[in-house]
């Protein structure tokens, strides 16, 4: 099958064109002829073995996908061929085919296309998870969105107005921040001059956020032990500045706040019938016009690697998509 191969470890320029076996199914899993991909930060890392989850080349990135079933394994019995599915898995979905357990297999509603059903689970599932189980944010509540432009991070302003939050989207230019308002963000901050916990601070009378969203990591994390609400919740989603961040337990302390994780990939297993009621309401959502991703750009299956490069460089904002069929 045609795929874009990482034959061996390293950035996106590596990564070719080229053809890898059908992969193999067993009993609980489907098959799927993959629709389009979306493009995520995970996905820059796992070429490069720096990711989590590590795979073995030669293999197709890709983590979140969707597309049409073509084939159920023998104890599979909730799906069948020809029904419209996407998922997140660590690989695998630069490729004409994949497959995955049924389990993790997610229903595409009816009035979503092949490229918005590839932007949606990784973002939204993520950021439900985030604000949901692991902030538990509340109505009326302040929620302070970092890299708020990004694929996760308009997905949380949306989800966080969709939840009665007043939210504050905090990007790097003025541009990234109209489109943060765009998709409902209450007050933008623009933290290129490295003055976000003044202004949020300002913002909040003096208050700071009840949650803070931080998909950046790096300075913009210091920050925010400096403009987290007493007893507010700092949510650790990535470190897409590429600095990992070390806390100081004593800031923690006097703000009387929480540094939470989130690990949504992990939680889809250990928590399945939370993640199905949490894409129970994403959907909801989307029927009814609450979310809805942005799709900033979409690529052949053979520009792929420039995707990568181009999520790389954080020229992108919302969603960058793959088209790996033709025609769609």
């Amino acid at each position: 099958m045609k795929a874009i191969v990482c034959q061996e470890l390293g950035p996106p320029e590596k990564l070719l064109l080229g053809e890898l076996p059908e992969p193999a199914m067993g009993p609980q899993d489907v098959r799927i002829a993959v629709r389009a991909c979306g493009v995520n930060f995970p996905d820059t890392l796992i070429i490069q073995g720096k990711y989590q989850f590590k795979a073995s080349p030669p293999f197709a990135p890709g983590a979140e996908m969707a597309g049409e079933i073509i084939e159920v394994g023998e104890k599979v019995r909730h799906l069948k061929p020809g029904d419209r599915v996407m998922t997140v898995q660590p690989a695998g979905g630069f490729a004409e085919q994949a497959v995955f357990p049924a389990a993790a297999a997610l229903p595409v509603p009816r009035n979503m296309d092949d490229c918005t059903a590839a932007a949606f689970p990784m973002a939204y599932g993520t950021s439900m998870y985030a604000l949901k189980q692991r902030a538990r944010l509340q109505k009326d509540e302040t929620l302070l969105v970092l890299g708020a432009a990004g694929g996760v991070g308009l997905a949380a302003v949306q989800i966080g107005k969709a939840m009665g939050a007043r939210v504050i989207a905090a990007a790097s230019t003025d541009e990234k921040l109209a489109l943060c308002r765009e998709n409902g963000a209450d007050e933008v901050i623009n933290y290129s001059d490295g003055t976000l916990k003044e202004q949020v601070k300002t913002l909040t009378g003096g208050q700071g956020a009840d949650v803070i969203y931080d998909p950046v990591g790096g300075d913009a994390f210091q920050q925010s032990l400096s403009c987290v609400n007493w007893g507010g919740r700092i949510l650790v989603i990535g470190f897409a500045s590429g600095e990992i961040p070390q806390a100081a337990i004593n800031r923690i302390l006097l703000k009387n706040c929480a540094v939470t994780g989130v690990f949504w990939g992990a939680s889809m297993v250990r928590e399945p019938q939370e993640n199905l009621n949490n894409f129970i309401q994403l959907q909801e959502w989307y029927e009814s016009g609450s979310i809805r991703p942005h799709i900033s750009a979409t690529y052949a299956l053979q520009d792929a690697p420039q995707a990568l490069i181009d999520m790389v460089s954080r020229r992108a904002t919302g969603k960058l998509v793959v088209k790996v069929a033709e025609g769609i």
